[in-house]
């Protein structure tokens, strides 16, 4: 394994595990091959895959697929499936255990692969429903071409009874048939305009979590591995330039200066909240509760984002989302949820309809959450003072319309043509 770096001592026990584990794996490969030409087979460059085995960086488990098959044709057999198993164990927890800004750029570009897919099946989706609609209306102009021609028929051939017998059947047929097709068309044309209305949502999470990665990686600078995690301490009163407050400290208004309102039950996720998000050119309001977020809400009025938990008792998460989307004055704040229930489709769907821009998943990534915040205070200073209409066509209940991306809103369904 030639190229290969000795494992830093200073790796913890999860990332040195998974770090071996993928040394084992890559000493598999037949005939053994140097780092510098795996990398160039894999179009990656040597450096990445050296830190890559020497754990000084968490791969994608993409790059853990690809490697366990190219060991598997070597070897001319493939891996077990309890091979597969241990291995992705070993490197969630890697990835768990390696908060950094690294990590949090990572993350980024794995949910932005996600939203393009998304976006793109959106795209492809809203296609084959505008096809099939246009199909559908084709058709309808066609029975009712063919309907108008057969009661011509029947107005001239009326005497003779038998006529009107076969006449009558066919008639009442294609009647049943248009009414068929005119009900099919309806569904069609709600389903395209939730596909519009989805590939919409997913474009504006696309061009966030693309502010979003330009941020991590400012921060990150050239080796994000060499910065460290803001202080461990979060109650450490001498924190720089710290602006923490409750809401009662703070006074209602106006400040000139944007607010973060966060939201959990728990007073140790409070305390980490504010210290991620202190020291930086914004206020913090922590609150404990769903009403309490209402009443700060009518209180302040330059609040830029919510950071709001998702499971609290009483006024969960998802009510308190849909009581601030109700009110005129707060339902354009993006909202951030953060959830311990994970980040599957049904979930995060969920959360997206509930009115939230964005999530994060607990234990969260104090990098990410901060990138995600940055950006986010900084669109609302950039169009703070300035109308926020929702463009026509976009549900009320997604709110923050000033997110979504210049001239990209929802094109109306066409209206079917048919003649007279």
């Amino acid at each position: 394994m030639g190229g290969l770096q000795p494992l830093s001592p200073e790796l913890n026990r999860e990332c040195r595990a998974f770090a071996e584990a993928l040394r084992s794996l890559f000493a598999g490969l037949r005939p053994a091959v140097s780092v510098r030409r795996y990398s160039s087979r894999r179009h990656l460059s040597p450096g990445a895959l050296s830190r890559y085995l020497s754990g000084q960086r968490i791969p994608s488990w993409q790059f853990v697929q690809d490697l366990l098959t190219d060991v598997g044709a070597d070897r001319g057999s493939v891996a077990t499936p309890e091979t597969v198993r241990l291995l992705r164990s070993l490197h969630a927890a890697a990835q768990q255990t390696s908060a950094s800004v690294g990590h949090a750029v990572q993350q980024l570009q794995f949910q932005l692969a996600e939203a393009d897919r998304l976006s793109r099946r959106s795209a492809a989706h809203s296609d084959v429903l505008g096809d099939a609609l246009l199909d559908r209306n084709h058709r309808i102009a066609d029975l009712e071409l063919r309907l108008h021609q057969l009661e011509g028929d029947w107005a001239r051939e009326r005497a003779r009874a038998d006529e009107i017998a076969r006449y009558g059947g066919d008639r009442e047929e294609l009647i049943l048939a248009k009414q068929a097709l005119e009900r099919d068309v309806a569904r069609l044309e709600a389903e395209l305009g939730e596909a519009l209305r989805r590939q919409l949502a997913a474009e504006a999470r696309c061009e966030l979590l693309e502010r979003q990665l330009v941020v991590a990686e400012q921060q990150a600078g050239e080796d994000p591995l060499r910065i460290e995690a803001p202080p461990a301490d979060p109650a450490d009163p001498s924190r720089s330039g710290a602006s923490v407050a409750s809401v009662a400290s703070v006074a209602p208004g106006v400040t000139g200066r944007p607010a973060v309102l966060v939201v959990d039950d728990q007073p140790s996720n409070l305390v980490a909240l504010e210290a991620v998000l202190g020291a930086a050119d914004w206020d913090v309001l922590a609150v404990a509760s769903g009403p309490e977020a209402l009443k700060a809400l009518l209180q302040h009025r330059d609040i830029a984002v919510i950071v709001l938990d998702v499971q609290m008792p009483g006024m969960d998460g998802y009510e308190t989302a849909a009581q601030i989307k109700n009110r005129a004055q707060t339902r354009d704040i993006p909202i951030i949820f953060v959830t311990a229930i994970g980040s599957d489709p049904e979930n995060t769907l969920r959360g997206y309809d509930a009115g939230a821009v964005d999530f994060i998943v607990k234990p969260f990534d104090p990098w990410l959450l901060r990138a995600k915040v940055t950006v986010l205070t900084g669109m609302y200073l950039s169009y703070r003072g300035t109308p926020r209409a929702v463009p026509p066509g976009q549900p009320v209940h997604t709110g923050a319309g000033w997110l979504l991306p210049a001239g990209r809103h929802p094109h109306p369904v066409p209206t079917p043509v048919r003649p007279s």
